[in-house]
């Protein structure tokens, strides 16, 4: 079994096996670098605003650093749930449910999990979900 693959060198294809010990790799190593990337732009994060703490003697001043400050908490609040889909997609590789859709148990297609490898539907269950969510947001 691959448990390790260089991205920029192998193309996934549909004439494989669905997810073999290549894709699986892949796809790990696709998630961990994302996870370790948002991991490197908190840190970023964290050291600009240490930095911009420091007290805006001007009020305009002193409301945009605030207003920008709960920006990049924001943000980092979405990209902190973004980590718990990253460990959970790893987890679904791990005990291999990984590129299965969770309502139907189809795999999910190897374009959209490039495109989005924490996928946990395919197109058709993620369209009927939007369909039933709009559904009932419009009522």
């Amino acid at each position: 079994m691959s448990e390790t693959i260089e991205l920029s060198k192998y193309v996934l294809s549909e004439d494989e096996e669905f997810m073999n010990p290549n894709q699986q790799a892949y796809f790990r190593a696709k998630l961990i670098n994302w996870k370790n990337e948002i991991l490197r732009e908190a840190r970023e994060t964290l050291g600009h605003l240490a930095e911009e703490s420091a007290n805006h003697p001007d009020l305009a001043d002193r409301a945009s650093s605030e207003t920008d400050r709960a920006i990049e908490l924001r943000a980092r609040d979405r990209q902190r749930k973004l980590i718990s889909k990253i460990d959970a997609a790893l987890q679904r590789i791990e005990d291999g449910t990984y590129g299965y859709c969770e309502e139907t148990g189809e795999p999910i297609g190897l374009k959209r999990l490039d495109a989005r490898p924490i996928a946990t539907l395919s197109i058709e269950a993620q369209e009927r979900h939007e369909r039933r969510e709009k559904v009932y947001r419009d009522e």
